[in-house]
């Protein structure tokens, strides 16, 4: 079953599990605006991340969310502090479980979901991994200021004598 929402957002709230057992794939988009983590970080409020995603149960009877989300991030740089667009791709491969123990159960290459019953927020569930996928600090790929000023100016050597060790014991 395919849920295409090329043209509309994707649904805010879905039932994971319920997804998983009917094989569902979303296709999306999520502006950005509806990210609030994001948009703490962010310096501009254009831009959309596409989203897609596959809902399987795999051969362990795992509920498995595998896909990616992609787009595009305004962020300060921190070198000029001036905005710059950083292309963000986060790669989803989650287990959906009901607790702890269940995780722990997990293959290694699926990410835990803990979740009891009903719906997820799906675009906190997205937001997660975006933030997980951008960088601690951002800045230009090419030389934005000028390369002089990352300078501090020219090392002070400490031009003081250091007393000589001496012996407690003699």
């Amino acid at each position: 079953m395919l849920y295409d929402s090329d043209i509309k957002a994707l649904p805010k709230r879905i039932d994971p599990r319920k997804f998983a057992q009917q094989g569902v794939e979303l296709k999306g988009k999520i502006a950005v605006t509806d990210l609030s983590r994001v948009m703490e970080i962010a310096t501009g409020e254009e831009g959309e991340i596409s989203v897609e995603l596959s809902f399987t149960v795999d051969g362990e009877g795992h509920k498995v969310i595998e896909g990616k989300a992609f787009g595009s991030v305004q962020l300060p740089c921190q070198r000029c502090l001036e905005n710059m667009a950083f292309n963000v791709e986060a790669e989803v491969h989650l287990g959906v479980v009901w607790s702890e123990d269940q995780a722990k159960s997990l293959p290694k290459y699926l990410d835990p979901v803990i979740h009891g019953e009903g719906h997820i927020d799906l675009y906190d569930l997205i937001e997660e991994e975006l933030l997980l996928a951008l960088p601690m600090v951002a800045y230009h790929e090419h030389a934005c200021i000028d390369a002089s000023l990352y300078s501090s100016g020219e090392s002070v050597e400490d031009e003081q004598e250091q007393p000589p060790h001496s012996n407690p014991d003699r």
